[in-house]
């Protein structure tokens, strides 16, 4: 969804275990050379833990990639099984054949195990048994991996055994029944989280991989994610990734702290603070403080001596204080005096004319406030009206509806950038503040601004506050030239070429006597003149988007825009 819009190949984020995207920090170096010494040189376990998504998985595939050619691997994925279910998966993974009778016995399997892993010896070829989530290993199961190690010549173990598994696997291996096994681990290594340095490296890295040619997250983005995921590769992959979509509804190329953390509150259902929030509190709370003593100790009121009191005496003759306006009789009325004089106190202030101005309310209080005018027949309804069309609202599928009109329906996921170059009407698909879902239609994009229709009337929010509802899942009406819509490309002839050159040449200002119905490279030219004007792919392939575009430039009279025309 995102891709071309920062120009990427491929997702980057992926969490699926992808060799080709593992990061080698000086962690993941280390246990990867633990895994290869684990498959290449005889002896008992080697074990590698880390905690939930710092890349056990990844380097257990990159591990497989890298295999010596005279090494077998059996992978189990899944060990929470019983003994003989183990072994037999293990036979499985080898390509070992089992015959019926043997499945269920203990003994059988370990012998057909025994003699392949000679037979393979024989063969210069090493046999190495990988366990992921191993901590989810039974205890007598664990008992049976260990009499595996027994498997063995005069001089070397016929089966390497690598266990991968959370930090739990540390602490199933130091119950005292299990001592034994614990003493055949040959290597240990745990896998920790990434340092900062090494988290924005490893984003830079990925990006890399997908075909970014530029820093997409800029350094407080970095040092953001870092925070907020703690170095652990897999809650940066998610982070990452919905800030990039994040990005991309807001129609910015650079992904900023703020829209990170904006993509952690959505992937942890809970909001956070900017790093210097409480930094900023102590700091206030100091401030306050250091006025306050300084207040205190310019006032001093405790080294103020009391002064008695003077005598009569002392005080001398009593001045009377002036004296105060006339009193007026009851039945006296001044000329100019107003009749209803204001009461002490607050004066009263006269009321602005025309009124205050409301203050436009949020977008979640106008979900709440009209629930019934954001269903899809409510939407579809003022989408169509817009469109001077009426709408059926009796179960025939609006697109269908739109087809019966000359209409066509566009419906992908996007940002509002995508649907400013679109410059059509559009049906929004937001997700509540309290759950439910609600399709409002966007009506006009003015700077920071986005105007939607509900409750019969149109109300104005902010880009911000609709991305925090919208997931960028829209549908659009336009207008085609001839339906059904056909890409049109370089070799193509007729008259959707014939219109295609006539429009390009009328908003190029040129005029051809005699236009050829030809797609030929000079329509091409013009084509990717147009699609770098309009920010669209400059493919010089008149797509679905290009004649979208198009048809919104040309403006036929009576179709609805989400801005002023385009000169």
């Amino acid at each position: 969804m995102y891709l071309a819009f920062f120009g990427l190949n491929e997702k980057p984020f992926s969490i699926t275990p992808d060799p080709r995207y593992l990061y080698l920090s000086e962690r993941h170096a280390e246990a990867m050379a633990h895994l290869l010494y684990g498959v290449n040189e005889a002896g008992g376990f080697v074990q590698l833990t880390g905690e939930v998504g710092t890349g056990k998985t990844t380097i257990v595939r990159s591990l497989l990639a890298q295999a010596p050619k005279n090494a077998e691997i059996a992978l189990i994925l899944n060990p929470r099984m019983t003994a003989p279910e183990f072994l037999l998966t293990i036979c499985e993974e080898l390509g070992i054949g089992v015959p019926d009778s043997a499945t269920q016995s203990l003994k059988d399997l370990v012998d057909i195990l025994s003699q392949y892993l000679l037979r393979a010896h024989a063969a210069g070829r090493r046999v190495v048994l990988v366990v992921d989530e191993a901590q989810n290993l039974a205890p007598e199961v664990l008992e049976q991996v260990r009499l595996l190690t027994n498997l063995e010549t005069n001089t070397q173990k016929l089966l390497q055994i690598i266990l991968i598994g959370q930090p739990e696997l540390r602490e199933l291996l130091a119950r005292n029944e299990l001592r034994q096994l614990a003493q055949r681990i040959t290597g240990r290594y745990h896998l920790n989280p990434l340092s900062a340095e090494e988290t924005a490296a490893y984003v830079r890295h990925r990006l890399r991989v997908a075909g970014a040619t530029s820093d997409i997250f800029n350094r407080f983005a970095l040092e953001e994610i870092y925070r907020l995921s703690d170095g652990v590769p897999r809650v940066i992959n998610v982070i990452c990734d919905r800030a990039l979509l994040g990005g991309y509804s807001l129609d910015r190329h650079r992904v900023t702290a703020p829209l990170v953390r904006s993509a952690a509150a959505e992937v942890f259902g809970k909001r956070f603070a900017p790093p210097w929030l409480p930094w900023a509190a102590t700091a206030a709370v100091a401030a306050v403080l250091a006025v306050g003593s300084f207040g205190l100790w310019r006032l001093q009121p405790w080294s103020r001596a009391r002064t008695p009191a003077p005598t009569q005496a002392q005080a001398g003759p009593r001045i009377s204080p002036p004296s105060a306006a006339p009193t007026k009789s009851p039945g006296a009325i001044s000329h100019g005096a107003a009749a209803d004089p204001a009461p002490t106190g607050r004066p009263r202030v006269p009321p602005a004319a025309g009124g205050a101005q409301a203050t436009e309310p949020a977008l979640s209080a106008l979900l709440a406030k009209y629930p019934d005018d954001t269903s899809p027949d409510a939407a579809f309804s003022t989408l169509f009206g817009l469109w001077g069309i009426h709408y059926a609202a009796d179960g025939t599928d609006p697109c269908t509806q739109a087809a019966q009109h000359g209409l066509a329906c566009l419906d992908q996921q996007g940002s509002l950038g995508q649907l400013r170059v679109y410059n059509r009407p559009a049906v929004l698909m937001l997700a509540g503040p309290k759950g439910g879902s609600h399709e409002v239609v966007l009506t006009a994009l003015d700077g920071e601004h986005a105007t939607i229709h509900l409750g019969k009337s149109t109300h104005q929010v902010g880009d911000g506050e609709l991305s925090r509802y919208w997931m960028g899942e829209y549908l659009m009406l336009w207008r085609p030239e001839s339906s059904p819509v056909q890409t049109l490309s370089a070799g193509m002839r007729g008259a959707r070429v014939l219109w295609l050159r006539r429009s390009l040449e009328k908003l190029a200002g040129v005029s051809d006597p005699a236009p050829s119905d030809l797609y030929d490279e000079r329509l091409a030219s013009l084509v990717r003149q147009f699609q770098r004007v309009h920010r669209l792919k400059a493919d010089g392939i008149a797509g679905v988007e290009t004649q979208v575009v198009l048809a919104s430039a040309l403006h036929r009279p009576g179709s609805p825009l989400l801005t002023a025309a385009h000169e």
